[in-house]
């Protein structure tokens, strides 16, 4: 392989409409390798940061349509199939919608950093198959065309050189679907535009609006006890979810960075009512010196200490009553919980941290060096 400065590499994204932990995790690697270009199956270049506009994007045959990304599915893989990525050294593939699936030259070394297998194939199909379909006959569509991709999203799995998961808990899903051992690497977060400051009476979520995340149980919350919720984000469940809330539930929608750290900053604690597979947002809140109130599953078991310092209050089941318990365990303590040792755990994800760990694979000075197994329990 090539010098460091003379590696021809690219980055294969699922889609880049907007920027949420996926996209700054390509903001991080385009510092990090030598001038990468960029594939992606959508791009909207209004909804990305400067640093990703300033790179070669190659948009797929489908970006036209990608106001309807969501049902087209079935066509990715035929898409990513489709990309010419023939003279690269290096193609590293942000997996979690559909991107692992690129076909490279025999020459050419693929390394796939997944935040995780797709979700609506693998982990959450039976959900969203039975209880967030509710029409019969778009169920009877689905069954047959996921059973294709799954087989597809398998097969595709022997193209990539080397897995890298963003957590344990990716990393048994890789295994589980797929059979491949990965490294274990966190993904970076931007800690240092954080900041703390005084609380003010309201709580945070901050997500994009979809069912697996769980957000109505919030909403449903909050709306009855009247405490006051701001809610980030967008999403197909903006709709519903508005509907069903009181006025203490403020729906901010998409908001710029800095509008962003300063409602971390002045919150009282972020909510995280879903399972997340590693979980930006939570760092972003200890970042600024924030707890977190989660479903104490996934990502933020890895992320969030509950004790020494506590900074997580976590509740075993999804639901408002559980979720009600653990709120009230957090206002018990709130007094007693230190702003700046939080803030010190979060630099354990930072980006130079990130950087320091993923050169070494990826300018091949650690190719054959990955973790062992781990099997989902």
């Amino acid at each position: 392989m090539r010098g460091n400065s003379l590696m021809r590499c690219a980055i294969v994204h699922y889609w880049l409409l907007g920027m949420r932990g996926g996209e700054k995790v390509v903001e991080e690697l385009c510092r990090i390798l030598p001038k990468p270009d960029i594939f992606t199956l959508f791009y909207d270049p209004d909804r990305v940061s400067p640093l990703i506009r300033s790179h070669r994007v190659k948009a797929s045959f489908l970006n036209p349509f990608r106001r309807y990304y969501r049902s087209l599915l079935p066509l990715m893989p035929v898409a990513l199939e489709h990309f010419d990525l023939r003279g690269y050294d290096l193609v590293l593939s942000s997996e979690s919608g559909p991107a692992k699936g690129v076909i490279t030259s025999s020459d050419t070394r693929h390394v796939c950093y997944c935040h995780t297998p797709m979700r609506y194939l693998w982990d959450l199909y039976p959900a969203y198959l039975h209880e967030w379909t509710s029409s019969t006959v778009k169920r009877g569509f689905m069954a047959p065309i996921a059973s294709y991709l799954r087989l597809w999203d398998a097969t595709s799995a022997l193209r990539v050189d080397q897995f890298i998961a963003n957590s344990r808990n990716v990393q048994n899903r890789v295994w589980k679907a797929y059979r491949r051992p990965s490294r274990l690497i966190h993904p970076p977060v931007s800690i240092d535009r954080f900041y703390n400051a005084p609380s003010k009476d309201y709580y945070l979520i901050v997500s994009e609006l979809v069912a697996y995340k769980r957000i109505a149980d919030a909403v449903r919350y909050f709306t009855r006890t009247g405490k006051p919720l701001k809610i980030v984000g967008h999403g197909p469940e903006y709709s519903r979810l508005k509907s069903m809330a009181g006025s203490n539930v403020e729906f901010c929608g998409r908001v710029s960075d800095d509008e962003l750290a300063d409602l971390y900053a002045r919150c009282r604690a972020l909510v995280l009512p879903g399972e997340e597979d590693f979980g930006i947002v939570p760092v972003e809140a200890l970042a600024s010196g924030k707890p977190v109130i989660a479903l104490g599953r996934g990502g933020v078991l890895e992320t969030v200490p509950e004790m020494n310092p506590r900074a997580g209050f976590f509740y075993s089941e999804p639901g408002e009553r559980h979720l009600q318990r653990a709120l009230e365990a957090f206002e018990r303590e709130e007094r007693r919980i230190s702003p700046a040792t939080l803030r010190m755990h979060a630099t354990r994800f930072s980006n130079e941290a990130f950087a320091r760990r993923i050169s070494p694979i990826l300018f091949d000075r650690e190719r054959e060096s990955i973790d062992a197994p781990v099997y989902a329990s």
